[in-house]
């Protein structure tokens, strides 16, 4: 897969990915803006931003011509937040690219930020975060980044607290886009059918009025320390225990990331993975679980995650345990292994046959890396990853002082599950 990256002076960086056998192209803007940029008092304004550039901008000034405009169209179109980005992407036919390119240029540049939209806004994005404390199989994942990260912006709500949602105004979000929503932060990606040279042109026109400028917020170093395991619970009335066992890992610049990654699929990727086959299918414990490894820039972990019923939660804590004790303990066969590796390979190639996600792709990859990797160079670093490796980066990452368990349910005592958190 071909791709082709271009930087304007002010340091806007753009990557163009052609994929002429479709009939769609996707346009994504990201920026180095998120949660892990905020302090206490603006924590959830780069949510709250996000909500806001879909409002109205000079050209277009109610969200109502922005919307009409892309659905006339067909188009799919949305933002979200994340705890180290923002991205803002549309979706067309080919033949509705000028127009798409236009529109998120003209939200990301020229976004009104009305007052009143913000006054109005604030509802929904309470009404959101209600919505998130109501849904445990969401939920259980803040209350485990909690747990991990404490009181610093690892460890918060991409939302945001109440106190400071009902006090965020146009000022505080102008000042706030001043400092982040530079050219340097900023990535372009178009992925699909269209014209690279006239797609270059049209990007200069729009974005080559931005000043180049340096950074003012920088993201704070996560810290971590832990000596021994950790419970985290939240006490709700559910029909069901949500739970996440989780190690502290590799972030995404370490030389074990790809290891790790591996060591994840294992134990969690797929129908016949050992998380599933051994406690959903061998006990019936539970609908979902599922295992992996997160990687951002500065922190990562390994996590199994399940809904249980509440009288199985120590049970399935023990199973878990047992099979991060066994993948220590025991190289896997190179049947595994290799049924680990086709299964990686092949998720990402199916994923790759839509354009919203090849931009994501390539877009985090520019954004976060500030290099590119293409699926087959991948493939070939997973490819060279032997079974004496995988051992080897387990043993680094399944350790009791590593150990944590967030827990949502009816449950009052934690020691419950501090009684089964210990690896043997």
């Amino acid at each position: 897969m071909e791709y082709r990256k271009h930087v304007l002076r002010n340091g806007l960086r753009i990557v163009f990915v052609p994929m002429s056998d479709t009939q769609t192209v996707t346009t994504q803007i990201l920026v180095e803006a998120g949660s892990k940029y905020e302090n206490k008092l603006n924590n959830g304004i780069s949510h709250f931003l996000e909500h806001m550039m879909f409002k109205g901008t000079r050209s277009r000034p109610t969200t109502k011509i922005i919307a009409e405009l892309l659905d006339n169209v067909g188009g799919e179109y949305n933002a979200f937040t994340g705890k180290e980005q923002t991205g803002y992407w549309i979706k067309v036919p080919t033949r509705h690219f000028d127009k798409a390119l236009d529109v998120i240029s003209d939200i990301y540049l020229n976004s009104l930020l009305s007052q009143d939209e913000i006054d109005r806004e604030r509802g929904v994005i309470l009404q959101e975060a209600a919505m998130c404390r109501d849904t445990p199989m969401r939920y259980v994942w803040d209350v485990f980044e909690e747990l991990l990260y404490g009181n610093q912006p690892a460890g918060w709500d991409i939302i945001g607290p109440e106190k400071n949602i009902r006090t965020f105004n146009r000022k505080k979000f102008v000042d706030y886009i001043q400092k982040m929503y530079i050219p340097r932060a900023t990535v372009i990606i178009i992925a699909g059918n269209f014209d690279e040279k006239k797609a270059l042109v049209r990007i200069k026109q729009y974005f080559n009025g931005k000043k180049k400028k340096q950074k003012k917020i920088s993201k704070r170093k996560t810290i971590e320390k832990q000596t021994k395991p950790a419970v985290k619970l939240y006490e709700k009335d559910t029909d069901q225990t949500h739970l996440i066992v989780g190690l502290r890992g590799p972030h995404m610049f370490s030389p074990d990331r790809y290891k790790a990654a591996l060591l994840g699929t294992i134990l969690g990727g797929g129908m016949s993975s050992r998380a599933f086959i051994n406690i959903r299918e061998r006990y019936g414990l539970t609908y979902y679980i599922n295992a992996a490894m997160d990687m951002s820039t500065d922190t990562g972990y390994l996590f199994f995650a399940a809904g249980v019923e509440h009288k199985s939660l120590q049970k399935t804590i023990r199973l878990i345990l047992n099979e991060l004790v066994k993948i220590r303990d025991k190289k896997v066969s190179q049947r595994e292994l290799k049924k680990a590796k086709e299964y990686l390979k092949g998720r990402m190639l199916m994923s790759l046959e839509s354009t919203s996600a090849v931009a994501t792709f390539f877009g985090d990859q520019e954004l976060f890396r500030k290099e590119i990797r293409t699926p087959q160079q991948l493939f070939e670093k997973i490819d060279s990853i032997s079974a004496e490796e995988i051992q080897n980066v387990a043993k680094k990452i399944i350790k009791n002082k590593g150990l944590n368990a967030a827990v949502i349910g009816p449950h009052k005592d934690k020691q419950i599950v501090k009684n089964v958190l210990c690896l043997k």
